[in-house]
């Protein structure tokens, strides 16, 4: 259960909204389990999070938080029905109850934790918006780019961000607002902008579906703070902490040394914090409505987050994207979950 067919799309956030208290009357853990199966919305096509493989299925860093997900809600991180979603109709889709959970490289942000009923459950990448501009431009910096078209997406923080920096440092730009990035990077391989814009996650994913990456070149600057990460609807807290711990998990596997391929031997490891991590001293999935061991079967099914990111993103995908501020704060990096205890 890989992959479902779009559904019929639910519109009108502001009537969900609206219906929101009512929707939380139902365990959202319970709909899962009778369904048996996880529904998680995610980018249609953004390869290195969430994008179609040569065999049709799912693959990528917010994909994987789905089956994490998974894995300790239903046991079989397999179980998830990914619902391919655009920046437009995401949180309509997460507000209606379209999908459980929403992870499509969306920015946390307090309008979006504030006013769509929705709950961020923490950050899964930290990520910066960035610009990509043809190479044979002989731009270096983002400073020079006063004039120029700038390819970008709707419904998005991006637009925003473009504003505030180009009044701050004094230069105008004509924007070139696309419904999707793939109709954004075909505008600019087309030349209709001289740049691009969006998260640099994106845009180095972006680079490598070029005809000839080498056209382009991503510049230094990083202008705005993209928290990306998970988000469920208001109102569910059980839900709400299965997720937020799941993601947890997979941080303090990778803080651990706890592995996909080890995780079995670790069962005898006497480490208190592996011990509880794995299920093997007390019960801390009982407050959530879990096994014991949903934890173990998180990094069984799925591994810990350094090997997400690493097949994902990193050294081990063709983008070969640096830990930088996604390393464990022990390694100079900014992710830190709380202790399982």
């Amino acid at each position: 259960m890989n992959n479902v067919h779009r559904s019929n799309r639910v519109t009108g956030v502001l009537a969900a909204a609206l219906l929101l208290p009512g929707l939380a009357l139902a365990s959202t853990l319970e709909t899962v389990k009778e369904r048996g199966a996880l529904r998680c919305g995610v980018n249609a096509a953004q390869p290195g999070f969430s994008a179609l493989d040569d065999e049709d299925t799912y693959q990528g860093l917010d994909t994987d938080i789905c089956r994490a997900v998974a894995a300790a809600a239903l046991g079989e991180g397999a179980r998830v029905d990914f619902v391919p979603l655009d920046s437009v109709e995401r949180f309509a889709a997460l507000q209606s109850g379209e999908v459980d959970v929403l992870s499509r490289t969306t920015t946390w942000t307090s309008t979006r934790d504030t006013t769509l009923g929705l709950h961020f459950v923490g950050v899964s990448y930290f990520d910066g918006q960035a610009f990509m501009v043809a190479s044979d431009l002989g731009v270096q910096s983002a400073k020079e780019l006063d004039g120029a078209a700038v390819c970008t997406q709707s419904g998005t923080t991006s637009e925003l961000n473009l504003s505030d920096y180009f009044r701050l440092n004094g230069m105008s730009f004509d924007p070139v607002v696309f419904d999707a990035p793939e109709q954004s990077i075909v505008g600019f391989e087309e030349g209709r902008c001289d740049v691009l814009s969006t998260d640099a996650s994106q845009l180095y994913a972006q680079r490598v579906q070029l005809a000839d990456p080498d056209m382009a070149v991503v510049l230094p600057e990083i202008i705005s703070k993209e928290p990306l990460g998970p988000a469920v609807r208001q109102g569910d807290d059980q839900w709400f902490n299965i997720v937020k711990w799941s993601l947890y998990a997979l941080l303090n596997a990778e803080e651990l040394g706890v592995t996909q391929a080890n995780v079995d031997d670790m069962l005898d490891d006497d480490s208190p914090d592996v011990m509880r991590l794995l299920g093997r001293d007390g019960d801390y999935g009982e407050g959530m409505g879990l096994a014991a061991d949903w934890a173990y079967q998180i990094v069984k099914q799925v591994g810990n987050y350094a090997e997400v990111f690493e097949r994902s993103v990193g050294a081990g995908s063709p983008f070969n994207i640096g830990r930088g501020l996604n390393a464990l704060w022990r390694d100079g990096g900014l992710h830190y979950a709380p202790p399982i205890r």
